[in-house]
């Protein structure tokens, strides 16, 4: 016991030791396991070399997961003056007029109109005067969270580092941890890493090919029907789906300025790309997920939702194990009491 805690104390001070790198440790052990079935197929392919399937999958990595987030974020970064200018005009924005056009719809035209109206004649221009002034510093906080060109170029190398060294050592890693769960708790500890593991992958799959799905039809749709800034739209669009908001942050707003600004082809065609692609959310991510990880979606997008607003993005990886370990944990020692007491009650 005397052993056992003195281990956990030295753990603890060295990950304080370890701590400005935990970030890119977290995302490499992420990146790794997740590409850990293509390391061990290529490595197949290319006559058992290690070090081979070690360099395509590095490469593979940066492509699917480290560069579309580079591009991302950096375009945000890099138009930076421009979107705090464009945050704070809109907050100046006023309804216009109704459109000709509302009151003839089939159906749903005289509401849509007396809705309209409503909203024209409400409260929301003098509560956008109350709020404007702060725009530019909301939105300046918001551009600073993700961090200088450095500091993102330097977590990424770190990343692509750790991994390549975590493939090229995979087998040792893994056998380490199945043997501290078991040490921690038998087979059941063992169980427990190889479901961590399953989650973890699950949830990286889920999150960043639903992510660049989503972004990439998202994106067709805005350059297809002359959507203005298309290219920042789909940089924000693919941060917003990794941090679980969805592609309708853009969309949405993109197709009510089409409705309002351009021609009504274009914003019914964006209308039915946006809607397409909030079907992709809610079917696409929680179908990838559920292969690989057997626990309800539900604790598992509460996981995710719940990570990232308490670990930051590498929560979205976190959350889910946390939870997927516990309720299967839960799961068991239930029914080894039902299997001890059978008088015990069942659900």
């Amino acid at each position: 016991m005397l052993a056992a805690m003195m281990a956990g104390v030295m753990i603890a001070f060295s990950l304080w030791v370890v701590r400005p790198f935990l970030p890119s440790a977290i995302w490499a052990i992420t990146i790794g396991i997740t590409t850990w079935p293509l390391l061990l197929h290529l490595q197949k392919l290319l006559w058992g070399s290690r070090a081979l399937a070690v360099t395509v999958t590095t490469v593979f990595a940066l492509l699917v997961f480290v560069l579309p987030f580079w591009l991302a974020t950096t375009t945000v970064v890099a138009h930076s003056t421009e979107l705090i200018s464009l945050g704070e005009n809109a907050l100046t924005f006023r309804v216009p007029p109704e459109p000709t056009w509302l009151a003839d719809l089939p159906g749903i035209g005289p509401r849509s109109a007396a809705l309209w109206h409503k909203i024209e004649n409400a409260r929301l221009p003098q509560l956008l005067d109350q709020i404007s002034p702060d725009a530019g510093k909301i939105i300046q906080w918001a551009l600073g969270s993700v961090g200088s060109f450095g500091v993102l170029a330097l977590q990424f190398l770190l990343t692509l580092i750790m991994m390549a060294v975590l493939h090229s050592k995979g087998e040792a890693a893994a056998g380490l941890m199945l043997d501290i769960g078991y040490a921690l708790a038998g087979q059941r500890g063992k169980d427990m890493v190889q479901l961590a593991g399953r989650t973890v992958r699950g949830v990286a799959i889920g999150v960043t090919v639903t992510a660049l799905v989503e972004t990439a039809v998202g994106g067709v749709g805005m350059e297809l029907t002359g959507m203005p800034w298309a290219s920042v739209l789909i940089a924000i669009t693919f941060i917003a789906c990794l941090l679980q908001a969805g592609p309708g942050v853009t969309l949405i707003p993109a197709v009510i300025w089409m409705f309002f600004f351009k021609d009504i082809l274009s914003a019914i065609i964006l209308l039915c790309v946006t809607v397409l692609t909030i079907v992709i959310d809610n079917l696409l991510r929680p179908y990838l997920i559920r292969k690989q990880a057997n626990v309800p979606l539900i604790l598992i997008m509460l996981g995710v939702m719940g990570g990232l607003a308490g670990f930051g993005l590498v929560g979205i990886f976190i959350g889910p194990v946390i939870l997927s370990v516990t309720y299967t944990l839960v799961k068991s020692w239930l029914a080894e009491t039902r299997a001890e007491d059978p008088q015990a009650p069942t659900p």
